[in-house]
């Protein structure tokens, strides 16, 4: 049975049409409000929007100029009960994640002990020679996840990814709330909602945990951009002012005296904690590309030195690659002793042979991904693709296999949207953002809601035609 005709699980209404627990005091409220000024509303939440700026930029197009990030007024909500259960596996993931990043990055227990190929990362530009042998201050590699969910039943929810290398979005999930709570003020009287409003300053309380040995007073911290044009510009100037902390480009920093220091009105100040949202190649021109203009040269050297804290630690990205994500449960149970408390989607990895037959026989019911890819690109939805894109995608899988692996097709929840005709189901899938620091993992009640505003879509990326939603978890 195909995703198509599998039941969708309402995240809303049980399948007799009652309202489930989480949405009870949500429908009271939306039952006594007027439709004409819930429309009205939601015209207000589109010009909220663009006037504060919430935007992003799409690349590789003709049009690839900033974009509105397009929102829905109907919140997302998780029972408290739900979330706990969340969070424990959260936790369990992000802690693995974690001790992986400083095993690859020394002994290589895993591989040693065979349960991880060591070809995974050998040829994985995401893993970084000049990272082995070396710890990050407080042993932190991962300080800021993103962990993509799904869910398809009542307590079934999956990872479908895992977002360690710079994971945006967060500005999003605090401006959905500050739009809903400016909109509808009364409603979070009568709904009690668990609050996020505090991330910029927990996130700032996380790194500053993260400073290096030797400190002195309270760490200075400075959020690294590439610049006006990149895709989440807005984020990371959004975060840098929510934190009190500087926004830098790589051309406002420089080495001096064995730190990084930033240029300041009245000169040069060392920075203690870089929240850099520039990718590891670009980093350091002496280290990496040396062709790069966005990093700081010889940051490297500092920080091998222990002059200056990287958040989150050059090197991660391995984490990212979706080939190493179809062994995270031999990861998190090699690293915490426990099975799994969140499982991953099926995964076939398309350099087995086994697999790749599979997948070649059954391209039209499956998702196939780069191992790389990212933001829903370079990916193939078999039931919706046509049978020239299948045939492409099929040479492109005989070609290079290592680069791929696929999924089944999932039956994604859904969740309400409010469109012109009333509320309308719409798949969804939920980021949680995930702090980490010698004090212990800060998780965000909730996180970001992306969802697929088309009919019928499963892509809920905002580059694909998705938006946003304001995530709900009840304080009980």
């Amino acid at each position: 049975m195909s995703a198509s005709e599998q039941p969708k699980f309402d995240e809303m209404h049980a399948p007799d049409g009652s309202v489930r627990e989480a949405y009870r005091g949500y429908q009271d409220w939306l039952s006594a409000q007027d439709s004409g000024w819930m429309r009205r509303k939601n015209f207000e939440a589109e010009s909220f929007f663009r006037r504060t700026g919430i935007t992003f930029n799409v690349y590789g197009e003709d049009d690839a100029e900033e974009r509105l990030i397009p929102f829905d007024m109907v919140p997302r909500i998780i029972t408290g009960g739900e979330w706990r259960r969340l969070s424990r596996g959260i936790e369990q993931r992000v802690r693995a994640l974690n001790a992986f990043m400083h095993d690859l990055y020394h002994r290589q227990e895993i591989i040693r002990s065979g349960r991880l190929p060591e070809r995974l990362f050998r040829h994985n530009a995401a893993w970084l020679p000049q990272m082995v042998g070396f710890t990050p201050p407080g042993g932190v590699y991962t300080h800021i996840t993103g962990v993509d969910l799904v869910r398809t039943g009542p307590d079934d929810f999956l990872v479908l990814e895992d977002n360690a290398r710079t994971p945006s979005g967060v500005s999003y999930m605090l401006e959905n709330r500050e739009t809903m709570m400016a909109m509808f003020p009364e409603l979070f009287s009568k709904v009690n909602v668990r609050e996020v409003s505090d991330y910029p300053r927990r996130l700032a309380k996380s790194l500053a945990a993260c400073a290096p040995p030797g400190t002195v007073g309270k760490p200075t911290i400075a959020v690294l951009t590439p610049g006006i044009f990149n895709s989440a510009y807005y984020e990371h100037a959004f975060l840098a002012d929510q934190m009190g902390a500087e926004l830098v480009e790589g051309s406002d920093l420089r080495v001096t005296g064995g730190k990084v220091q930033m240029r300041t009105t009245v000169g040069f100040k060392p920075v203690d904690v870089l929240y850099r949202r520039v990718d590891d190649d670009f980093l350091d021109p002496l280290t990496f590309n040396p062709d790069s203009v966005l990093g700081v040269p010889g940051i490297m050297d500092v920080y091998r030195a222990g002059g200056i804290t990287i958040a989150n630690a050059p090197g991660t990205g391995v984490a990212d690659d979706k080939a190493i994500y179809s062994f995270m449960p031999e990861i998190v149970e090699f690293y915490t002793g426990e099975k799994p408390l969140l499982p991953n989607v099926d995964t076939w990895r398309c350099a087995d042979p086994d697999s790749l037959k599979y997948v070649l026989d059954n391209l039209s019911e499956l998702v196939v991904k780069e191992v790389h890819g990212s933001g829903g690109y370079g990916m193939l939805i078999g039931p919706t693709a046509s049978k020239k894109e299948i045939a492409a995608f099929r040479d492109k899988l005989k070609d290079n296999p290592e680069n791929y692996i696929a999924q089944p097709t999932l039956s994604l929840s859904t969740c309400p949207i409010f469109t012109k005709q009333g509320l309308a189901p719409r798949h969804v899938d939920l980021r949680p953002f995930v702090l980490c620091s010698p004090d212990g993992v800060d998780i965000t009640p909730g996180g970001l809601t992306r969802v697929a505003l088309k009919k019928g879509s499963l892509v809920v990326n905002s580059s694909q035609g998705g938006g946003t939603k304001d995530s709900w978890v009840l304080d009980d």
